[in-house]
Protein backbone atom coordinates (compact mmCIF):
# COMPACT_ATOMS: atom_id res chain seq x y z
CA UNK A 1 0.00 0.00 0.00
CA UNK A 2 1.36 2.96 -0.95
CA UNK A 3 0.94 5.79 1.88
CA UNK A 4 0.86 8.90 -0.30
CA UNK A 5 -2.77 8.16 -1.66
CA UNK A 6 -4.70 9.22 1.43
CA UNK A 7 -3.75 12.37 3.62
CA UNK A 8 -3.89 9.95 6.70
CA UNK A 9 -1.17 7.54 5.13
CA UNK A 10 1.05 10.43 3.97
CA UNK A 11 1.02 12.40 7.59
CA UNK A 12 1.85 8.96 9.43
CA UNK A 13 4.84 8.48 6.63
CA UNK A 14 6.21 11.70 7.51
CA UNK A 15 5.89 11.19 11.34
CA UNK A 16 8.03 7.87 10.95
CA UNK A 17 10.60 9.48 8.82
CA UNK A 18 10.96 11.91 11.42
CA UNK A 19 11.05 9.28 14.62
CA UNK A 20 13.99 7.24 12.07
CA UNK A 21 15.72 10.74 12.26
CA UNK A 22 15.46 11.04 15.85
CA UNK A 23 16.81 8.11 16.74
CA UNK A 24 19.36 7.87 13.88
CA UNK A 25 20.58 11.25 14.41
CA UNK A 26 20.93 11.82 18.34
CA UNK A 27 22.02 14.53 19.34
CA UNK A 28 23.77 15.37 22.45
CA UNK A 29 21.85 18.58 23.19
CA UNK A 30 18.47 16.28 22.40
CA UNK A 31 16.97 18.82 20.75
CA UNK A 32 16.03 16.71 17.80
CA UNK A 33 13.28 14.93 19.94
CA UNK A 34 12.03 18.21 21.41
CA UNK A 35 8.64 17.13 20.72
CA UNK A 36 7.04 20.78 22.05
CA UNK A 37 9.02 22.65 19.33
CA UNK A 38 8.74 19.43 16.78
CA UNK A 39 4.81 20.17 16.87
CA UNK A 40 4.86 23.90 17.17
CA UNK A 41 6.95 24.20 14.22
CA UNK A 42 3.95 21.57 12.10
CA UNK A 43 1.42 23.18 13.05
CA UNK A 44 2.97 26.43 12.52
CA UNK A 45 3.37 25.82 8.67
CA UNK A 46 0.15 24.22 8.59
CA UNK A 47 -0.49 27.80 9.61
CA UNK A 48 1.13 30.23 8.06
CA UNK A 49 0.93 28.14 4.76
CA UNK A 50 -3.03 28.37 4.73
CA UNK A 51 -2.48 31.91 5.57
CA UNK A 52 -0.10 33.02 2.07
CA UNK A 53 -2.95 30.31 0.57
CA UNK A 54 -6.08 32.28 1.37
CA UNK A 55 -3.83 35.94 0.86
CA UNK A 56 -2.02 34.84 -2.44
CA UNK A 57 -4.40 31.95 -3.95
CA UNK A 58 -7.27 31.84 -2.74
CA UNK A 59 -8.58 35.64 -2.47
CA UNK A 60 -7.53 36.42 -6.03
CA UNK A 61 -9.46 33.37 -7.48
CA UNK A 62 -12.49 34.32 -5.88
CA UNK A 63 -12.31 37.68 -7.40
CA UNK A 64 -11.14 36.37 -10.60
CA UNK A 65 -13.78 33.84 -10.26
CA UNK A 66 -16.96 36.76 -9.46
CA UNK A 67 -15.35 38.86 -11.98
CA UNK A 68 -16.17 35.93 -14.86
CA UNK A 69 -19.63 35.10 -13.32
CA UNK A 70 -21.23 37.43 -16.02
CA UNK A 71 -19.63 36.43 -18.81
CA UNK A 72 -20.57 32.44 -18.00
CA UNK A 73 -17.62 31.58 -15.86
CA UNK A 74 -18.26 29.25 -12.99
CA UNK A 75 -18.23 31.77 -10.15
CA UNK A 76 -16.79 31.57 -6.87
CA UNK A 77 -19.96 28.51 -5.62
CA UNK A 78 -17.06 25.92 -5.87
CA UNK A 79 -14.39 27.55 -3.91
CA UNK A 80 -16.58 29.07 -1.11
CA UNK A 81 -18.55 25.86 -0.67
CA UNK A 82 -16.11 23.39 -0.93
CA UNK A 83 -12.76 24.29 -0.48
CA UNK A 84 -12.89 27.54 2.19
CA UNK A 85 -15.06 25.82 4.87
CA UNK A 86 -12.28 23.05 5.24
CA UNK A 87 -9.42 25.45 4.50
CA UNK A 88 -10.66 27.11 7.38
CA UNK A 89 -11.11 24.44 9.36
CA UNK A 90 -7.34 23.75 9.26
CA UNK A 91 -7.03 27.17 9.54
CA UNK A 92 -8.19 27.56 12.54
CA UNK A 93 -7.02 24.92 14.68
CA UNK A 94 -3.31 24.98 13.63
CA UNK A 95 -3.27 28.81 14.54
CA UNK A 96 -4.50 27.70 17.89
CA UNK A 97 -2.15 24.58 18.03
CA UNK A 98 0.69 26.68 17.04
CA UNK A 99 0.10 28.73 19.81
CA UNK A 100 -0.43 26.39 22.82
CA UNK A 101 2.79 24.41 21.31
CA UNK A 102 4.94 28.24 21.26
CA UNK A 103 3.50 28.48 24.75
CA UNK A 104 4.07 25.37 26.33
CA UNK A 105 7.81 25.49 24.72
CA UNK A 106 7.72 28.39 26.78
CA UNK A 107 6.70 27.53 29.98
CA UNK A 108 8.80 24.48 29.29
CA UNK A 109 11.94 26.48 29.28
CA UNK A 110 11.40 28.77 31.90
CA UNK A 111 10.57 31.92 30.27
CA UNK A 112 7.00 31.82 29.31
CA UNK A 113 6.62 35.12 31.66
CA UNK A 114 10.03 36.46 30.13
CA UNK A 115 8.71 36.37 27.19
CA UNK A 116 5.54 38.05 27.39
CA UNK A 117 6.82 40.68 29.68
CA UNK A 118 9.36 41.32 26.97
CA UNK A 119 12.50 41.30 29.24
CA UNK A 120 15.88 40.56 28.36
CA UNK A 121 16.54 37.45 28.00
CA UNK A 122 13.58 36.23 26.24
CA UNK A 123 12.79 39.68 24.23
CA UNK A 124 13.16 38.10 20.81
CA UNK A 125 11.03 35.40 21.39
CA UNK A 126 8.90 37.23 23.10
CA UNK A 127 8.30 39.77 20.60
CA UNK A 128 7.74 36.87 18.13
CA UNK A 129 5.03 35.11 20.63
CA UNK A 130 2.98 38.51 21.14
CA UNK A 131 3.03 38.75 16.92
CA UNK A 132 1.47 34.88 16.94
CA UNK A 133 -1.03 36.30 19.86
CA UNK A 134 -1.99 39.03 17.70
CA UNK A 135 -2.24 36.64 15.14
CA UNK A 136 -4.46 33.87 16.77
CA UNK A 137 -6.94 37.04 17.98
CA UNK A 138 -7.17 37.97 14.10
CA UNK A 139 -7.96 34.06 13.50
CA UNK A 140 -10.66 33.54 16.17
CA UNK A 141 -11.96 37.36 16.24
CA UNK A 142 -11.96 38.71 13.37
CA UNK A 143 -11.52 36.45 10.54
CA UNK A 144 -13.38 33.51 11.65
CA UNK A 145 -16.49 35.15 12.21
CA UNK A 146 -16.66 37.28 9.27
CA UNK A 147 -15.99 34.17 7.05
CA UNK A 148 -19.25 32.19 8.49
CA UNK A 149 -21.27 35.76 7.52
CA UNK A 150 -19.27 35.62 3.73
CA UNK A 151 -19.38 32.11 3.00
CA UNK A 152 -23.34 31.85 3.91
CA UNK A 153 -22.75 29.59 7.28
CA UNK A 154 -24.76 32.13 9.24
CA UNK A 155 -27.07 34.34 8.23
CA UNK A 156 -26.26 37.92 7.88
CA UNK A 157 -27.32 41.04 5.95
CA UNK A 158 -25.61 42.18 2.41
CA UNK A 159 -24.05 45.06 4.76
CA UNK A 160 -23.02 43.14 7.30
CA UNK A 161 -21.10 40.51 4.79
CA UNK A 162 -19.79 43.46 2.95
CA UNK A 163 -18.24 44.80 6.03
CA UNK A 164 -17.16 41.55 7.12
CA UNK A 165 -15.15 40.80 3.82
CA UNK A 166 -13.13 44.19 4.72
CA UNK A 167 -12.76 43.51 8.23
CA UNK A 168 -11.48 39.16 7.12
CA UNK A 169 -9.31 40.90 4.36
CA UNK A 170 -7.81 43.42 6.50
CA UNK A 171 -7.65 40.80 9.16
CA UNK A 172 -5.85 38.16 7.37
CA UNK A 173 -3.19 41.00 5.22
CA UNK A 174 -2.11 42.02 9.09
CA UNK A 175 -1.54 38.49 9.76
CA UNK A 176 0.42 37.87 6.49
CA UNK A 177 2.42 41.21 7.75
CA UNK A 178 3.29 39.82 10.48
CA UNK A 179 4.28 36.77 10.18
CA UNK A 180 7.71 38.00 8.06
CA UNK A 181 9.08 39.47 11.31
CA UNK A 182 7.53 36.57 13.35
CA UNK A 183 8.77 34.02 11.98
CA UNK A 184 12.11 35.69 12.08
CA UNK A 185 11.99 36.50 15.63
CA UNK A 186 11.48 33.05 16.43
CA UNK A 187 14.15 31.20 13.45
CA UNK A 188 16.39 34.39 15.58
CA UNK A 189 15.58 33.58 18.97
CA UNK A 190 18.25 30.70 19.51
CA UNK A 191 20.77 33.10 18.88
CA UNK A 192 19.40 35.10 21.34
CA UNK A 193 18.49 33.28 24.36
CA UNK A 194 21.09 31.30 25.26
CA UNK A 195 20.47 28.91 22.33
CA UNK A 196 16.98 27.97 23.40
CA UNK A 197 16.11 25.88 20.39
CA UNK A 198 12.85 27.91 19.69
Amino acid sequence: MNPLKSIPGTIIAGIVLALIMVFAMKTGNGNMNEWTIWVHAIVGVCWIGLLYYFNFVQVPAVGQALAEADSGGPGAAAINKYVAPRALAWFRYSALLTWLTGAAALWKYGILADAFMLKENAMVIGLGAWMGTIMLFNVWVLIWPNQKKILGMVESTPEAIAKGKVVALMASRTNTMLSIPMLLAMTASSFHNGGMPL
